[in-house]
């Protein structure tokens, strides 16, 4: 069988999404939204710990390649659903780290999550367990996830094989046929897939590992949305790749709690 999921395509180059507000005000009430460059969010006094629901009601805020940079105290965090390089998000990342000002995430951590093996090994080093990885050019042990690691790949891309011809086709299409080596990660008998949204090291995922990983993860890297792919095992929980999140890929109650932190509704 051979299990993929969707690849994420890279962004268009369309206008950013912008929340202004006066200097003097610090409600968030006073915010205004228009389709041009980004401007800092102010705080509010007062939080709200639970967001309310949308109730189905259309999405005004999280429009496609909408960046956001909410600032609580001196430090600035930029929201995107594309933190690749060469991005909208990471250039803005890199201005503001060349002016000097305190910003999360930092480039660096968003190419070190980004990229299978760096992850994995950067959250191994943190204490948090992560599946063991391997470098090919050919070769893939059953069953296994495979990865890209050209230029051109994705985390987001990636296949889950089970038999000899599926791992034919997915090395054929992740390594532009033979062209670049690829990542793999082994599975245990009876290994269990499954992917989690983390928004600002939470997550609405009733898996109490599942949980437990997203303050680790947020706390190791500081990416406010990203996407976490998770092995489990038996009575284990490790990390097989993190990766970007597009907006539309949200489910409700996770869009919920982003726009409660891009509103401040919510406190970090």
């Amino acid at each position: 069988m051979n299990d993929r999921w969707g690849k994420t395509p890279h962004p268009e180059k369309v206008p950013v999404c912008q929340v202004k507000q006066s200097a003097l005000v610090t409600t968030a009430h006073s915010a205004q939204s228009e389709t041009i460059h980004p401007k800092f969010l102010l705080p509010v006094t007062a939080p709200v710990k639970i967001p309310a629901k949308t109730m189905g009601r259309k999405n005004h805020i999280l429009h496609k390649d909408s960046l956001f940079i909410l600032k609580r105290g001196e430090i600035s965090h930029v929201i995107s659903e594309d933190y690749s390089y060469k991005t909208d998000a990471y250039y803005t990342i890199l201005k503001m780290e060349m002016e000097g000002k305190k910003i999360q995430p930092a480039t660096g951590a968003l190419i070190d999550a980004f990229v299978v093996p760096i992850c994995l090994e950067q959250v191994k080093l943190a204490g948090i367990p992560a599946c063991d990885w391997e470098i090919s050019q050919g070769y893939v042990p059953l069953p296994a996830i495979i990865y890209g690691i050209n230029y051109f790949a994705t985390s987001s891309d990636y296949f889950t094989v089970y038999d000899i011809e599926a791992a034919k086709e997915a090395v054929k299409h992740i390594s532009n046929k033979g062209k670049y080596p690829f990542c793999y990660q082994k599975l245990g008998e009876g290994a269990e897939i499954c992917r989690s949204v983390v928004i600002f090291g939470k997550t609405t995922s009733r898996s109490d590992a599942a949980a437990r990983m997203a303050e680790q993860l947020y706390a190791l890297f500081s990416i406010p949305l990203m996407q976490m792919v998770l092995v489990r095992t038996g009575g284990t929980c490790a990390l097989s790749s993190l990766a970007p999140v597009r907006y539309s890929q949200l489910q409700d109650d996770e869009r919920t709690l982003l726009e409660a932190y891009i509103s401040h509704q919510e406190f970090l």
